[in-house]
Protein backbone atom coordinates (compact mmCIF):
# COMPACT_ATOMS: atom_id res chain seq x y z
CA UNK A 1 0.00 0.00 0.00
CA UNK A 2 1.12 3.35 -0.91
CA UNK A 3 1.74 5.56 1.98
CA UNK A 4 -0.97 8.04 0.64
CA UNK A 5 -3.31 5.23 0.80
CA UNK A 6 -2.40 3.95 3.99
CA UNK A 7 -3.02 7.81 5.01
CA UNK A 8 -6.25 7.70 3.93
CA UNK A 9 -7.48 4.32 5.25
CA UNK A 10 -5.95 5.29 8.66
CA UNK A 11 -8.14 8.16 8.33
CA UNK A 12 -11.25 6.64 7.33
CA UNK A 13 -10.47 3.71 10.79
CA UNK A 14 -9.85 7.17 13.48
CA UNK A 15 -13.49 8.94 11.63
CA UNK A 16 -15.19 5.26 12.33
CA UNK A 17 -14.00 5.14 15.08
CA UNK A 18 -14.91 8.41 16.35
CA UNK A 19 -18.18 8.42 15.09
CA UNK A 20 -18.48 5.11 16.77
CA UNK A 21 -17.94 6.22 20.29
CA UNK A 22 -19.03 9.68 19.81
CA UNK A 23 -22.79 9.23 20.09
CA UNK A 24 -22.44 7.14 23.10
CA UNK A 25 -21.63 10.25 24.92
CA UNK A 26 -25.46 11.18 24.77
CA UNK A 27 -27.85 9.42 25.74
CA UNK A 28 -31.99 10.43 24.86
CA UNK A 29 -34.56 8.82 26.17
CA UNK A 30 -37.73 8.44 28.93
CA UNK A 31 -36.07 10.35 31.67
CA UNK A 32 -37.06 9.11 35.16
CA UNK A 33 -36.84 11.77 37.79
CA UNK A 34 -35.13 9.75 40.55
CA UNK A 35 -34.49 13.14 42.95
CA UNK A 36 -34.19 17.10 42.20
CA UNK A 37 -30.72 16.00 40.57
CA UNK A 38 -31.01 12.69 39.57
CA UNK A 39 -32.23 11.52 35.87
CA UNK A 40 -32.15 8.26 35.22
CA UNK A 41 -32.70 7.13 31.50
CA UNK A 42 -33.02 3.62 30.49
CA UNK A 43 -30.11 1.65 33.29
CA UNK A 44 -27.89 5.02 33.19
CA UNK A 45 -29.10 7.53 35.88
CA UNK A 46 -26.76 11.17 35.60
CA UNK A 47 -26.76 13.33 37.85
CA UNK A 48 -26.96 16.85 36.74
CA UNK A 49 -23.37 18.30 36.40
CA UNK A 50 -22.29 21.46 37.91
CA UNK A 51 -25.38 21.53 40.31
CA UNK A 52 -26.76 20.11 43.56
CA UNK A 53 -30.19 20.01 44.67
CA UNK A 54 -31.97 19.11 47.94
CA UNK A 55 -32.26 15.65 49.09
CA UNK A 56 -35.77 13.63 49.13
CA UNK A 57 -35.38 13.68 52.89
CA UNK A 58 -33.67 17.23 53.59
CA UNK A 59 -35.56 19.70 55.65
CA UNK A 60 -35.70 23.51 54.61
CA UNK A 61 -37.30 26.48 56.29
CA UNK A 62 -39.59 28.89 54.13
CA UNK A 63 -40.19 32.28 54.28
CA UNK A 64 -42.68 32.00 57.44
CA UNK A 65 -40.15 30.08 59.36
CA UNK A 66 -41.96 27.27 59.08
CA UNK A 67 -40.51 23.46 58.25
CA UNK A 68 -40.96 21.95 54.49
CA UNK A 69 -39.55 19.36 52.57
CA UNK A 70 -37.43 21.17 49.98
CA UNK A 71 -36.34 18.11 48.85
CA UNK A 72 -39.90 16.65 47.60
CA UNK A 73 -40.28 19.97 45.91
CA UNK A 74 -37.63 20.18 44.27
CA UNK A 75 -37.80 16.57 42.80
CA UNK A 76 -41.64 17.64 41.70
CA UNK A 77 -40.21 20.92 40.01
CA UNK A 78 -37.68 19.10 37.94
CA UNK A 79 -40.58 16.70 36.94
CA UNK A 80 -42.92 19.87 35.81
CA UNK A 81 -39.65 21.26 33.88
CA UNK A 82 -39.16 18.19 31.61
CA UNK A 83 -43.06 17.70 31.33
CA UNK A 84 -43.10 13.95 30.14
CA UNK A 85 -40.84 14.85 27.16
CA UNK A 86 -38.20 12.88 26.24
CA UNK A 87 -34.07 14.45 27.73
CA UNK A 88 -30.87 14.17 26.05
CA UNK A 89 -27.86 13.87 28.43
CA UNK A 90 -24.63 14.46 27.34
CA UNK A 91 -22.15 12.40 29.49
CA UNK A 92 -19.30 14.67 30.99
CA UNK A 93 -17.97 11.67 33.11
CA UNK A 94 -18.06 9.93 36.08
CA UNK A 95 -19.67 11.50 39.22
CA UNK A 96 -16.82 10.39 41.88
CA UNK A 97 -18.64 10.54 44.64
CA UNK A 98 -21.85 8.92 43.59
CA UNK A 99 -21.01 5.27 43.16
CA UNK A 100 -21.48 4.46 39.10
CA UNK A 101 -23.75 7.34 38.41
CA UNK A 102 -22.36 10.11 35.68
CA UNK A 103 -22.47 13.81 35.38
CA UNK A 104 -24.47 15.37 32.54
CA UNK A 105 -25.82 18.03 30.90
CA UNK A 106 -29.46 17.85 30.54
CA UNK A 107 -32.38 19.31 28.28
CA UNK A 108 -35.52 18.45 27.61
CA UNK A 109 -37.01 18.21 24.13
CA UNK A 110 -37.76 21.76 22.33
CA UNK A 111 -36.07 23.66 25.63
CA UNK A 112 -33.31 25.72 24.53
CA UNK A 113 -31.99 25.93 28.17
CA UNK A 114 -30.52 22.73 30.05
CA UNK A 115 -32.85 21.13 32.68
CA UNK A 116 -29.28 22.16 34.96
CA UNK A 117 -29.55 25.90 34.43
CA UNK A 118 -33.33 25.86 34.99
CA UNK A 119 -33.27 24.04 38.04
CA UNK A 120 -31.14 26.64 39.72
CA UNK A 121 -32.57 29.75 38.64
CA UNK A 122 -36.01 28.07 39.71
CA UNK A 123 -34.19 28.41 42.96
CA UNK A 124 -34.39 24.40 43.73
CA UNK A 125 -30.75 23.87 43.46
CA UNK A 126 -27.04 25.58 43.73
CA UNK A 127 -23.95 26.01 41.95
CA UNK A 128 -21.55 23.30 42.92
CA UNK A 129 -18.24 24.80 43.60
CA UNK A 130 -16.04 25.74 41.63
CA UNK A 131 -19.17 27.33 39.99
CA UNK A 132 -19.15 26.31 36.55
CA UNK A 133 -19.85 29.29 33.67
CA UNK A 134 -23.18 27.38 32.44
CA UNK A 135 -25.27 28.19 35.61
CA UNK A 136 -23.15 30.92 37.40
CA UNK A 137 -25.81 34.00 35.72
CA UNK A 138 -28.69 31.94 36.91
CA UNK A 139 -27.41 31.10 40.32
CA UNK A 140 -27.03 34.52 41.13
CA UNK A 141 -29.52 35.75 39.70
CA UNK A 142 -31.94 32.74 42.14
CA UNK A 143 -30.00 33.98 45.28
CA UNK A 144 -30.76 37.64 43.94
CA UNK A 145 -34.31 37.61 43.96
CA UNK A 146 -34.55 34.79 46.57
CA UNK A 147 -36.08 31.71 44.64
CA UNK A 148 -37.10 28.45 45.85
CA UNK A 149 -35.22 27.30 48.55
CA UNK A 150 -33.23 30.65 48.90
CA UNK A 151 -36.61 32.20 49.83
CA UNK A 152 -35.95 30.44 53.33
CA UNK A 153 -32.98 28.85 54.66
CA UNK A 154 -31.24 25.72 54.32
CA UNK A 155 -27.69 23.77 54.32
CA UNK A 156 -25.96 22.86 51.32
CA UNK A 157 -26.96 18.99 50.26
CA UNK A 158 -23.83 18.09 50.68
CA UNK A 159 -23.49 18.98 54.26
CA UNK A 160 -27.03 17.56 54.78
CA UNK A 161 -25.73 14.09 53.01
CA UNK A 162 -22.51 13.97 55.62
CA UNK A 163 -24.85 15.14 58.58
CA UNK A 164 -22.23 18.64 59.22
CA UNK A 165 -24.81 20.25 61.50
CA UNK A 166 -21.99 23.83 61.76
CA UNK A 167 -22.07 24.21 58.24
CA UNK A 168 -23.39 27.62 56.66
CA UNK A 169 -26.54 28.39 56.96
CA UNK A 170 -27.74 29.91 53.43
CA UNK A 171 -31.00 31.64 51.89
CA UNK A 172 -32.90 34.85 53.00
CA UNK A 173 -34.72 33.99 56.11
CA UNK A 174 -31.66 32.86 58.22
CA UNK A 175 -31.57 34.70 61.65
CA UNK A 176 -28.03 34.87 63.50
CA UNK A 177 -30.16 34.85 66.88
CA UNK A 178 -31.92 32.04 65.92
CA UNK A 179 -29.12 29.57 64.94
CA UNK A 180 -29.57 26.93 67.14
CA UNK A 181 -33.49 26.44 66.89
CA UNK A 182 -32.76 26.81 62.80
CA UNK A 183 -30.27 24.07 63.37
CA UNK A 184 -32.68 22.11 65.45
CA UNK A 185 -35.25 22.11 62.55
CA UNK A 186 -32.94 21.55 59.45
CA UNK A 187 -31.31 18.41 61.47
CA UNK A 188 -34.42 17.24 63.43
CA UNK A 189 -33.93 14.16 65.86
CA UNK A 190 -37.22 12.26 64.11
CA UNK A 191 -36.31 12.77 60.07
CA UNK A 192 -39.58 12.06 58.43
CA UNK A 193 -39.51 9.46 55.96
CA UNK A 194 -40.32 10.48 52.33
CA UNK A 195 -43.49 8.44 50.73
CA UNK A 196 -41.98 5.07 49.69
CA UNK A 197 -38.32 5.50 50.97
CA UNK A 198 -37.98 3.20 53.85
CA UNK A 199 -34.54 2.52 53.66
CA UNK A 200 -32.91 3.78 57.06
CA UNK A 201 -29.26 5.23 57.08
CA UNK A 202 -27.20 5.40 60.14
CA UNK A 203 -24.01 7.81 59.59
CA UNK A 204 -21.38 5.64 61.24
CA UNK A 205 -17.52 6.20 62.03
CA UNK A 206 -17.15 2.42 61.55
CA UNK A 207 -18.03 2.42 58.10
CA UNK A 208 -15.44 4.19 57.25
CA UNK A 209 -12.87 1.21 57.18
CA UNK A 210 -14.94 -0.04 53.97
CA UNK A 211 -14.53 3.68 52.63
CA UNK A 212 -18.42 4.64 53.58
CA UNK A 213 -19.82 7.23 55.31
CA UNK A 214 -23.04 5.20 57.07
CA UNK A 215 -24.73 1.96 57.27
CA UNK A 216 -28.39 1.16 55.60
CA UNK A 217 -30.91 -1.19 56.79
CA UNK A 218 -33.57 -2.89 54.74
CA UNK A 219 -37.22 -3.90 55.86
CA UNK A 220 -37.12 -7.58 57.31
CA UNK A 221 -33.61 -7.49 57.99
CA UNK A 222 -32.36 -7.79 62.05
CA UNK A 223 -31.13 -4.14 62.51
CA UNK A 224 -33.75 -2.70 60.91
CA UNK A 225 -36.39 -1.92 64.58
CA UNK A 226 -33.56 -1.04 66.14
CA UNK A 227 -32.49 1.52 63.84
CA UNK A 228 -34.15 4.31 65.97
CA UNK A 229 -33.47 7.86 64.60
CA UNK A 230 -32.06 7.55 60.94
CA UNK A 231 -29.70 10.33 59.73
CA UNK A 232 -30.78 9.37 56.03
CA UNK A 233 -33.95 7.84 54.35
CA UNK A 234 -33.36 6.52 51.17
CA UNK A 235 -35.56 5.03 48.53
CA UNK A 236 -33.66 2.26 47.21
CA UNK A 237 -30.24 0.21 47.75
CA UNK A 238 -28.75 1.68 44.27
CA UNK A 239 -29.48 5.42 46.25
CA UNK A 240 -28.14 4.34 49.66
CA UNK A 241 -24.83 2.96 47.80
CA UNK A 242 -24.51 6.29 45.60
CA UNK A 243 -24.37 8.11 48.65
CA UNK A 244 -21.95 6.67 50.78
CA UNK A 245 -23.97 4.05 52.63
CA UNK A 246 -22.98 0.36 52.82
CA UNK A 247 -25.62 -2.67 53.41
CA UNK A 248 -25.94 -3.66 57.36
CA UNK A 249 -23.74 -6.99 57.46
CA UNK A 250 -26.40 -8.95 58.94
CA UNK A 251 -29.06 -7.51 56.24
CA UNK A 252 -30.33 -9.97 53.07
CA UNK A 253 -32.54 -8.94 51.20
CA UNK A 254 -36.47 -9.40 52.05
CA UNK A 255 -37.72 -12.57 50.39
Amino acid sequence: MSPGNFLAAAVLIVTGYLASVGPSLAVTGTATVRDANSIQIADVTYRLDGVDAPELDQVCIDDHADPWTCGLEARDQLTKLIKGRSVRCDDVGPEKNFGKRHRAICTADGDKTTLNEQLVRLGYAIAREPIKANVKPAATEAKTASSGIWKGCFVAPQEFRIGKKDGPLLGAACRADRDKEIRAVLFPDELTMPPSCSIKGKLAVRARVTGNIGIYHLRGCPSYSGTTKPDRWFCSEDDAQASGFRKAYNCRRPK
